[in-house]
């Protein structure tokens, strides 16, 4: 009876690990569907699998005519398919992604148990001007663009910046930090730039205590100068944005190069690093969750900006 009862503990360890926090990771691979049917068989072929794939990330419809005419459109285009050739040869195995996410979510379940993730879906969107959204989440599915990852075996595709941020290391990281986006409350009405910043802030934060052996360049998508400007920089930046009165701007003309993806900040020259209210924000929140005591999930619910840097404290 002893021993029996050490098995039945084990066994529950066990099973409780399996579904921790949505720990057992595993990708369905939309592009692979769409791509290896004839496209004779594609529609029932979609229609077998709505059970799998019915997530409003991939608004799957093989019952709409328009939808499957350009799905079969899409399918066919030659320059997909070579898209898809080349992204499947180097991601045919994602285990060592699952693997990754499923401890980072295991981590993120302590932090946040009532946010968990249950539906992994990869696909190929062909589209690489929208080099933003590589990464598409609900409240508890994710989506990955995985075509976006490998531009630089598809030269041309994209500017080289975008192709230096998009190489398989930044994967896990990127996935991490749009989860906590996708989770994290934003204030009514236009968002200044210090919102903008706090946000940016939260889902790095959000991402080195999941991803605690990610490099701090992976999490900001820095090369190591870049890392190595900002560090030396960071009062010289804040000092700009309070000189100019920016921190409270919601003037998108304004901040758009402070806080997107760019080669540099304009202001600061071209060996400046860019984002870099991203680095400052996740500064702030960094001194924030020492200073407030507060957890995970209130950090992300809290869209008071102005109160997360009053009490942080934080100044370069």
């Amino acid at each position: 009876m002893k021993r029996l009862k050490y098995i039945l503990a084990a066994a529950a360890l066990l099973l409780g690990a399996c579904n921790n926090g949505g720990v057992d990771v595993r990708f369905h691979r939309f592009e692979r569907l769409l791509f290896d049917t004839p496209t004779e068989s594609l529609q029932q072929v979609l229609d077998d699998s709505l059970q799998v794939y019915s997530t409003p990330l991939l608004n799957v419809a093989p019952h709409n005519q328009q939808y499957m005419q350009a799905l079969g459109a899409f399918v066919n285009d030659p320059a997909v398919r070579r898209i898809y050739s080349v992204s499947d040869s180097l991601y045919r195995d994602l285990g060592w992604l699952e693997e990754t996410l499923g401890k980072a979510l295991q981590r993120s379940h302590k932090l946040c148990p009532e946010m968990t993730y249950d539906g992994f879906y990869t696909l190929i969107t062909a589209d690489f001007e929208d080099y933003r959204n590589r990464v598409f989440c609900t409240d508890h599915e994710l989506a990955l663009s995985i075509d976006r990852y490998a531009v630089g075996k598809l030269p041309g595709t994209v500017p080289a910046y975008i192709e230096r941020i998009s190489r398989p290391e930044y994967i896990a990281a990127d996935c991490m930090e749009a989860i906590a986006r996708a989770n994290t409350v934003l204030p009514d009405g236009d968002l200044t730039l210090l919102d903008y910043a706090i946000a940016e802030g939260k889902a790095i934060y959000y991402a080195q205590q999941t991803l605690p052996k990610a490099h701090d360049t992976i999490l900001l998508r820095y090369s190591g100068d870049q890392l190595a400007w900002m560090k030396a920089n960071t009062e010289q930046v804040w000092g700009w944005l309070i000189q100019n009165k920016m921190l409270y701007t919601t003037d998108l003309s304004q901040i758009r190069n402070i806080i997107d993806e760019a080669p540099h900040t304009n202001a600061f020259g071209q060996n400046s690093a860019p984002r870099t209210t991203s680095y400052i924000g996740w500064q702030i929140v960094s001194r924030y969750m020492k200073k407030s005591g507060a957890s995970m999930q209130q950090l992300l619910y809290n869209s008071d900006s102005r109160e997360i840097l009053s009490t942080s404290g934080w100044r370069p």
